[in-house]
């Protein structure tokens, strides 16, 4: 457990790497429109992070990723590759995923997009997801469980007929890209990892239309996509336990947690 606990010092690179990643999100939504390709979007955030925040992509060359953002379109769940042929249309959901490295500390969020006019079960999809995750951060708190985090999440999407994606989770986040602890999107309650004070991480839920099951691109290696081809949503921040609670690292103008 003392691992998983950052000093007052790391917190502070935390807080200053997550509030940028926090700042491209809001710097790019005006131009996820009908009409551009999520090869675009890339190559306006990684000049945003090197170029204006003086900071590096993460995913960039991670294991051999080939972009500085995930894009992930409509039935694709994670992980999915900017792409110039990939030309965002009326009716799309995208998931852009930003995580920034700065001064040896990484901040990691996503979130969705609704391009131009959407019909309004992938509208629903969407909020849902979003309230799995604000659900889930009104539970982080000191004595608090893993279990408790993945019971509240799975409890909303299920009970809103939509299906939690077991194969990738939330995780530990500091010096390394991802750390222990993993964080699912399931469980049951009091059960898991304890909460302490000091430790960070991400709660990134992806829920699915249909069936949970994914499959992974053979061409690529990295683009995650649903098994049975219907939607799949996902947003993501990370997180602080604190003595009474939780900060939300990544929160952006707009949301509770961020003033201003």
């Amino acid at each position: 457990m003392p691992g998983f606990i950052k000093s007052p010092a790391e917190i502070e690179r935390m807080r200053v790497a997550c509030r940028l990643a926090a700042e491209v999100l809001e710097m790019i939504a005006p131009f996820v429109q009908p009409g551009v390709s999520t090869g675009e979007l890339d190559r306006i955030c990684h000049e945003y992070i090197v170029g204006v925040q003086q900071a590096i992509p993460s995913p960039l060359n991670y294991h051999g990723f080939p972009k500085s953002i995930c894009t992930s379109v409509n039935q694709v769940v994670c992980h999915g590759i900017p792409s110039d042929k990939r030309i965002l249309k009326h009716g799309d959901i995208v998931n852009v995923d930003i995580t920034v490295l700065k001064d040896g500390y990484h901040g990691d969020t996503s979130a969705m997009f609704l391009v131009g006019k959407v019909e309004a079960h992938a509208e629903r999809l969407v909020r849902i997801t979003q309230e799995c995750l604000y659900r889930a951060i009104e539970v982080v708190r000191p004595g608090a469980r893993l279990g408790d985090i993945g019971h509240v999440i799975q409890q909303h999407a299920e009970g809103n007929y939509y299906s939690v994606v077991r194969e990738y989770c939330g995780h530990g986040i500091g010096s390394q890209f991802h750390e222990e602890p993993q964080v699912l999107h399931y469980g049951r309650p009091g059960t898991g990892m304890e909460l302490q004070q000091g430790m960070t991480f991400t709660i990134e839920p992806m829920i699915n239309a249909g069936k949970r099951h994914t499959k992974l691109s053979q061409r690529d290696g990295w683009t995650v996509e649903t098994k049975d081809g219907r939607l799949s949503a996902q947003w993501e921040h990370t997180l602080l336990v604190t003595a009474g609670g939780c900060e939300v690292l990544t929160a952006r103008r707009g949301e509770p947690w961020r003033a201003g």
